[in-house]
């Protein structure tokens, strides 16, 4: 059977359509599809770093390491996409429902509340779940050293960087969800998100729900002494990991550009160039 792909016209519709559903949806709704999408990026998130942590920490494969974890990591949204799930950063594209008039600000923002809140449920009760599994000891702790020492690297990005890093991040995303909206069947859906998601795990971009599980699990490995020796991070590189320093220096810079970079330069601009140019 010949499988339909929509043209970039076509999914502007679709994506409007969506934005229309996701608005409608009542709050328990969206709260359980959004804890089962911030499961599903934490378990993406852990599983790529199981994977590529013994990478990570040689300079020389590094690169191979993220390569290798993006290969991984697009999991999550598949099973977002696929399975059924609430997730934040793709539901930025909302924007182009209120563009057209069809969504209210207001309902808008009640999605992405509701659907952020329990992103960073499933995406915290994970992180606990790992913390306590004890997996953190594999390959002689080193997977527990390398947790903590990404955890401490993103809360000490400047405000700016991870803003930018923010944009790019969400505008792979938001393209994937675009990409999988345009195909009919399952095998082009998980080919539309697989390579904009390894793209941008691989380029190192910020995603505000993945990071809801990268920086809570190293807050609760912190005080590992195995895990802080064998990361080679000083005592006040530690100290500095704090939940304050993840809200502040992370999740909101990272969560602004998110929102930016999906919703602005995917939903309003390929809403604007098919809707009004």
């Amino acid at each position: 059977m010949e499988q339909k792909v929509l043209k970039p016209a076509e999914i502007v519709e679709y994506t409007i359509q969506a934005g229309i559903g996701k608005v409608a949806g009542s709050f328990q709704k969206l709260f359980i599809l959004g804890i089962m999408a911030g499961v599903f990026i934490a378990f993406a998130s852990e599983g790529s770093n199981m994977a590529a942590f013994n990478l990570f920490a040689v300079p020389e494969s590094y690169g191979l390491g993220k390569a290798l974890a993006g290969s991984i990591f697009g999991t999550g949204l598949m099973l977002v996409v696929l399975a059924g799930g609430e997730l934040f950063t793709g539901n930025t594209m909302i924007l182009a429902a209120v563009c057209e008039k069809k969504v209210t600000v207001a309902g808008m923002l009640r999605n992405w509340v509701i659907v952020y809140i329990g992103n960073f449920v499933g995406s915290v009760f994970i992180a606990y779940m790992m913390a306590e599994s004890g997996l953190f000891t594999s390959g002689a702790s080193m997977l527990g050293a390398v947790t903590l020492k990404i955890a401490v690297y993103k809360v000490g990005l400047p405000f700016m960087s991870a803003f930018f890093l923010g944009i790019m991040c969400n505008w792979l995303v938001c393209l994937a969800v675009w990409l999988s909206y345009g195909a009919e069947h399952m095998i082009g859906k998980i080919f539309g998100i697989f390579f904009p998601i390894w793209l941008f795990i691989t380029s190192g971009f910020e995603h505000c729900v993945a990071n809801m599980y990268y920086i809570p699990a190293g807050l609760l490995i912190k005080g590992n002494e195995a895990y802080a020796s064998l990361s080679g991070l000083s005592a006040e590189a530690i100290a500095s990991l704090t939940w304050g320093s993840f809200f502040i220096n992370n999740l909101i810079p990272v969560t602004l550009g998110n929102i930016v970079g999906g919703g602005v330069f995917v939903g309003m601009a390929y809403w604007y160039s098919y809707k009004k140019c």
